[in-house]
């Protein structure tokens, strides 16, 4: 029996990262879904007539340190994975469904939780418990309880397939992203880009012992490059390269797998009574079914679209006017947008990122989060990581109290996905009188330190730190009784309402001059960048709305019809993105074979999901600014209603609750300026 059979014997039971050998993994995950397995069978055993504790409680307790071990394990696949690592996935992931199913498609199991489901208006439960109840009779309900056993056996098949190839999509897409360099050794080729962006490009190439300077596709070599370089060849190929991700009909090609997934999802709603896979998914979101999210996203383009038209007919005079541009390609936007950008409001990420130091940054969203909320984060250096750049805290609140231990990473590496999330290596729950405190941690991809300067952020990377810092508090101030209801354990559509409402600070002159600060002089960001910086809040935000309505449209169209007659996936494409499309159409990229959101993570059918949480989080913020934006008293009731209650109760009625009314999306239009008053 490894050390990841037992209980952790480590400060708080943090997970032992250097006691773990890669070999572990695969003996403890068969030791624990044996064990699993067993407190299946003592539940369907028990020769007592089925109640909520020893029927319920005992099935949402059963498998803790499976997902104690899984939790552990996946985070590394996404954070710190290596070949090793992707073939134990391989090997992990259909047993792990296999157990799913065996306990979902469990005859004997489903009869007692349906027993005591039937018997629910008879019981006393308070309101997590009878939400418990509704959540576990749906598992069972909407996974294949009530099939027959071959086609129980049909859905077992189907969901071994997607999990195998849920994870083959995303070893391809990190294998791409590793795979592609643009190495220059011609100054003439980096002209335009900033000595910070060039500096991290160098030591990129003196890693690999090359002169000049090597770009890549990780966000924080990409988007400089593509914001700056003036060479727009290079600009071309880079776009190319990155857009082009999985989509060359070699080895890494995802387009086959892409069409399987969406066809196996399909295949399997229907298996299950669903018209799609959308209707399957959306049953359990605030949005409740396709029509309701198609006629949402319709709604904001309609809205949207003029003004994105504008905007992009401005950006293509601009650019014609300052370079004679004949027709603006993709690969133009961020380059002119940014140029159009300083000529209106004389300011860009150069000008501002001194200012943005990471650890000010860190600093700034703990302070914000005292402020707010009573919350203490003490960084401590006695707590195992999985590499050195990872940060740990203990987080206290105004009592003193232990709150939750927080893990934070924030540099690019090769074992890295791209991208920024929060996620959890241990969830908050009451268990036999005991309060367990969760274990959070961010994971993003900033600029590495150099030689000559600390990791400085451009106000995107401020704004995604602030963002996935929200989603740590939803996990952080949980305080329910079950795991499964726990922090962000809540309605897709409602998850990204914590996250989203903290970047709103981001914008505020009182929370900038908390953090924004000069590395070198401390002096505090100046009064008339911070006027800049909310100026240009709205810049191109109608073209900005239209690239994300786009992304909630394609995925849309892979889950909310029968994707059964596609065969090519560009045309499918081209069909999707046809109302949404400004720049030319490029032959040779692709957005799904590398859309990791959608065919690897869990925001299938739920892409429109920021937009929907976009109109909460904008009315929510309205309701802060109308008193004070550190107001004691509006913090503790979204702590109180929306934080802590995780997904105790329907968002809605937590939504309402803290604000007491519903959600205008006037407030959102307001904010993205697309709202002519």
């Amino acid at each position: 029996m490894t050390t990841l059979n037992t209980q952790f014997s480590t400060k708080y039971t943090t997970a032992p990262f250097s006691k773990i050998n890669e070999n572990d993994f695969i003996p403890a995950i068969n030791t624990e879904i044996a064990r699993t397995k067993e407190e299946i069978n003592e539940i369907t055993s028990n020769t007592n007539n089925p109640t909520f504790k020893n029927t319920i409680e005992a099935l949402e307790y059963s498998g803790q340190q499976l997902d104690r071990v899984t939790s552990i394990f996946f985070n590394l696949n996404s954070a710190e994975t290596n070949e090793t690592i992707q073939k134990i996935a391989q090997e992990i992931s259909p047993k792990l469904t296999d157990l799913s199913n065996d306990i979902t498609l469990n005859k004997d199991l489903f009869e007692r939780v349906k027993t005591v489901y039937e018997a629910r208006e008879t019981l006393t439960l308070t309101t997590e418990q009878k939400t418990l109840l509704d959540k576990k009779f749906k598992a069972f309900s909407r996974n294949g309880a009530n099939l027959s056993e071959d086609k129980k056996e049909t859905l077992r098949d189907i969901d071994k397939k997607l999990s195998k190839l849920g994870l083959t999509f995303g070893e391809n897409v990190l294998a791409e992203t590793n795979k592609y360099q643009l190495h220059l050794t011609d100054v003439s080729d980096v002209a335009g880009i900033p000595n910070g962006a060039l500096e991290a490009a160098k030591a990129i190439a003196k890693s690999e012992n090359k002169e000049g300077w090597i770009f890549t596709l990780d966000y924080p070599s990409y988007i400089p490059f593509m914001k700056y370089a003036d060479n727009r060849e290079l600009r071309q190929q880079m776009a190319t390269a990155f857009g082009s991700k999985c989509f060359k009909n070699d080895e890494l090609d995802n387009q086959a797998n892409v069409l399987e997934i969406a066809k196996l999802r399909h295949q399997r709603a229907n298996l299950l009574g669903y018209k799609t896979h959308a209707h399957f998914v959306l049953e359990e979101r605030m949005a409740e079914r396709p029509e309701k999210v198609i006629s949402f996203l319709n709604e904001l383009l309609e809205k949207a679209k003029p003004a994105a038209e504008r905007e992009f007919e401005q950006l293509s005079n601009f650019a014609k006017k300052l370079d004679g541009i004949d027709e603006l390609q993709s690969w133009d936007s961020s380059y002119y947008s940014e140029k159009l950008k300083q000529e209106l409001f004389n300011l860009d990420d150069e000008k501002l990122k001194p200012y943005f130091k990471l650890e000010n940054v860190i600093d700034g969203a703990f302070t914000v989060a005292d402020k707010l909320f009573d919350l203490r984060f003490e960084q401590v250096f006695d707590i195992d990581t999985y590499h050195e750049d990872v940060k740990t805290y203990e987080v206290y609140d105004g009592q003193n109290n232990f709150v939750a231990v927080f893990y934070a990473d924030f540099h690019p590496r090769k074992g890295k996905r791209n991208g920024a999330w929060m996620t959890s290596y241990k969830s908050q729950q009451r268990q036999n009188g005991k309060v367990e405190r969760p274990h959070i941690s961010i994971v993003c991809n900033f600029t590495k330190p150099t030689e000559s300067k600390p990791s400085l952020l451009t106000f995107n990377e401020v704004t995604t730190l602030f963002h996935e810092f929200g989603h740590a508090l939803h996990g952080m101030l949980a305080d329910t009784t079950y795991p499964s209801l726990s922090g962000t354990s809540v309605f897709w559509d409602f998850v990204e309402l914590p996250s989203q409402i903290l970047e709103n600070w981001c914008y505020e002159a009182e929370a900038l001059a908390i953090f924004a600060k000069h590395y070198e002089t401390g002096e505090v960001i100046p009064m008339e960048f911070i006027e800049k910086i909310k100026a240009s809040a709205t810049f191109l935000e109608g073209m900005a709305t239209l690239r994300q309505l786009s992304f909630g449209l394609l995925d849309m169209s892979w889950h909310g019809i029968d994707p059964t007659a596609i065969t090519d996936l560009k045309t499918h494409e081209n069909a999707a993105f046809a109302n949404t499309r400004l720049f030319p159409e490029n032959p040779k990229t692709a957005m799904s074979t590398a859309f990791s959101h959608i065919f690897q993570g869990g925001y299938s059918s739920g892409y429109y999901s920021y937009k929907w949480a976009e109109v909460l989080d904008a009315d929510a913020f309205e309701y802060f600014k109308e008193n004070d934006i550190f107001s004691k008293e509006i913090a503790s009731k979204f702590a109180t209603h929306v934080l802590s209650k995780g997904g105790t109760e329907h968002p809605m009625i937590l939504y309402k609750r803290f604000r007491g009314e519903a959600p205008k999306p006037d407030a959102l239009l307001k904010r993205a300026g697309l709202l002519v008053e």
